[in-house]
C-alpha cells in the first residue's frame, strides 16, 4: 500500500514521538519506520532511503507527498498535510469538525 506520508523515526525520540502523535492527531494515514529498531539489513536499505531526502540521516524526517520535513517542524507538516488535501475535502472537513469537534 502507498502511503503520502512516510515517518522516519527513532524509538527513543521525544521529537519523533511529538510528529506520531501530531500525525494521529490529524487522523493521518502514515507509514512510521523506527530506524534504530530494524534488523541490520533492512537498516543499511532504509538509511539508504533515507539519505536520498536527508543526507544527514537526521530524525524525524518526514516525507508528505513531495515535500520532505527534517525535525519536529509542527506549521511546516500541517502545511504539507493541507497541501495533500483537494479543495472539497478541507472545506467538508472543516464543517464536520463544527459539528463534531475532535476530542
Amino acid at each position: 500500500m502507498h502511503h503520502a506520508v512516510r515517518l522516519y523515526a527513532l524509538s527513543t525520540c521525544s521529537r519523533c514521538r511529538e510528529t506520531k502523535k501530531l500525525l494521529e492527531k490529524r487522523r493521518v494515514d502514515y507509514q512510521a519506520t523506527d530506524v534504530d529498531l530494524l534488523k541490520f539489513d533492512e537498516l543499511k536499505a532504509t538509511v539508504k532511503d533515507i539519505s536520498k531526502f536527508n543526507p544527514e540521516c537526521s530524525f524525524p524526517t518526514a516525507v508528505i507527498g513531495k515535500e520532505v520535513i527534517v525535525g519536529y517542524r509542527e506549521k511546516e507538516i500541517l502545511r504539507a498535510l493541507d497541501s495533500l488535501e483537494s479543495p472539497i475535502i478541507r472545506f467538508i472537513k472543516q464543517i464536520l469538525q463544527k459539528l463534531v469537534p475532535y476530542r
